[in-house]
């Protein structure tokens, strides 16, 4: 979706930052793949934009969290082609997508529950043969997640939803991945997490971080990206910046619930609806 450049964003709200132009961090190329036989993405193509979020949202069963296990790795494509930084990562192992520089943060908590918070993050960087570097990955991420740090000599099962998740976030970083892909971060949350979890997010961008995310919450997931991916049957039916999704006046019909409003923070309404999934 093509159009003038972005409006200015409401006073005391900064809108997020749409990269310059530049080479996409990620190029999905003709992507079509399923399960036993039967195709659920069909002929998908998009780019997500060095240094932006990027935020893929749509109805239920329209194919997202298929797009993310084709892009980890999970699930073999049988058409099409995925490019990340100029490489082709079509078929390859998830081992070998994470050691080319992205790491899937899955919707379903996966962390170790009778293991402590430290054992859990530490485990991010088993690709790390050198354990001084892994203790020094593990220093940088837990200054940039202080409450986590707090959290170390816990067992990961102690741990709230919210507090497990923020856990997730700062285990994926220990291989200081280029890419981070967030299937569904929010769901599930209670109000008083969600912002917190959705602010992770916006430091890890701010960190330097592309982030692919797959979000339930269509209103919250657009309102915090740079860039907004609309699904529907398998198919892309809509892109554009976030704002531009978000106010497309047929996508908030069809997905937000009525007439798009301004992209600002999540409005409560859709936070309630969060805790109430």
């Amino acid at each position: 979706m093509n159009g003038p450049a972005e409006p200015a964003a409401p006073a005391g709200q900064p809108p997020p930052s749409v990269p310059a132009a530049q080479a996409p961090a990620l190029v999905v190329d003709g992507l079509t793949a399923g399960y036993g036989g039967g195709d659920v993405l069909h002929d998908v193509s998009f780019t997500v934009a060095a240094g932006g979020i990027t935020c893929v949202v749509g109805p239920n069963g329209c194919g997202k969290s298929t797009l993310l296990a084709s892009i980890s790795g999970l699930l073999k494509p049988r058409l099409g082609s995925i490019v990340f930084q100029g490489t082709q990562l079509t078929g390859r192992a998830p081992r070998q997508v994470l050691a080319a520089g992205i790491v899937h943060v899955p919707q379903n908590h996966s962390l170790f529950r009778e293991m402590t918070v430290a054992e859990n993050i530490e485990l991010g960087g088993y690709l790390l043969a050198d354990r001084r570097k892994v203790a020094r990955r593990r220093a940088e991420v837990e200054e940039m997640f202080p409450a986590v740090a707090g959290w170390a000599g816990q067992k990961a099962g102690s741990l709230s939803g919210g507090q497990q998740r923020l856990v997730e976030f700062a285990r994926c970083l220990m291989l200081d991945p280029e890419l981070v892909i967030l299937d569904e971060p929010s769901v599930g949350l209670a109000p008083k997490v969600f912002k917190t979890v959705f602010d992770a997010i916006r430091m890890m961008n701010a960190n330097g971080k592309t982030i692919l995310l797959v979000e339930q919450n269509a209103r919250a997931g657009l309102a915090l990206s740079s860039h907004g991916i609309v699904m529907e049957n398998g198919r892309i039916r809509l892109t554009g910046t976030g704002r531009e999704v978000l106010e497309n006046p047929e996508i908030g019909t069809l997905y937000l619930g009525g007439a798009a409003r301004p992209a600002t923070d999540p409005p409560a309404e859709d936070v309630q609806a969060a805790e109430q999934r």
